[in-house]
């Protein structure tokens, strides 16, 4: 008999690593436990491989994270806006929102203000050149856009945020249990919508919001 020879390395050793691989690998963390569940050490223990290993293709997380929104913007369709230069603004601020909303995990990338993805840049061109097409001078069309930004971002950051609360609660929130019990006499109209204050506080306002802010903007015109 010949003998066995000795094996090296681990079985099913997964193949070389790539910038691809870390992405997909990256993504899918994000995914499941959004941008604090996300590490060098966490994904590299994924990628059954080493951080320093992953050093050769990324220099750091906001190296990665950058890649990761650049990736996702690649993949926004451009659709054909509208012609009238005010329902353009509408309809790219909430194409921002939709694709926002789409992957949950970018909001919270993007609300540092910091981090962005240089091909999506398009959205933000047609909502100030926009704003500009309206009358608006090219300062007050770049505060026009951050209105709308913060906006944007607020709303989807205050809903993504609360739908992970509750889902990780099976008990009524505190806003919940603090309303049930108002004082009729204190806050009289509160007091009266609060059985109703969950559905209501509930209900998708965002185009309805941004239209009322477009309008508000352009006045200055």
């Amino acid at each position: 008999m010949h003998p066995r020879s000795k094996r090296t390395g681990r079985i099913g050793r997964p193949p070389r690593l790539s910038q691809e691989a870390i992405i997909s690998a990256a993504q899918r963390l994000l995914a499941a436990e959004g941008p604090d569940g996300l590490s060098m050490r966490r994904l590299a223990k994924e990628l059954d491989s080493t951080p320093m290993a992953l050093y050769h293709h990324v220099r750091d997380k906001d190296d990665l994270l950058l890649l990761l929104l650049e990736a996702h913007a690649r993949g926004i369709p451009r659709p054909e806006l509208p012609g009238d230069p005010r329902d353009r603004m509408v309809a790219a601020a909430e194409l921002l929102h939709d694709v926002l909303a789409e992957c949950p995990w970018i909001i919270e990338v993007v609300a540092t203000d910091d981090l962005m993805a240089v091909s999506a840049l398009w959205i933000v061109e047609a909502i100030v050149d926009a704003a500009v097409e309206c009358g608006l001078t090219p300062d007050q069309a770049v505060d026009a856009y951050r209105v709308i930004w913060y906006y944007t971002v607020g709303e989807l950051l205050i809903r993504v945020t609360r739908d992970r609360r509750r889902a990780e609660s099976d008990r009524p929130s505190h806003r919940d249990r603090e309303f049930a019990a108002l004082s009729g006499d204190a806050y009289p109209r509160l007091a009266s919508l609060a059985d109703r204050w969950a559905e209501l506080t509930g209900r998708d306002t965002y185009r309805q919001g941004l239209e009322a802010v477009v309008d508000g903007l352009l006045r200055r015109a």
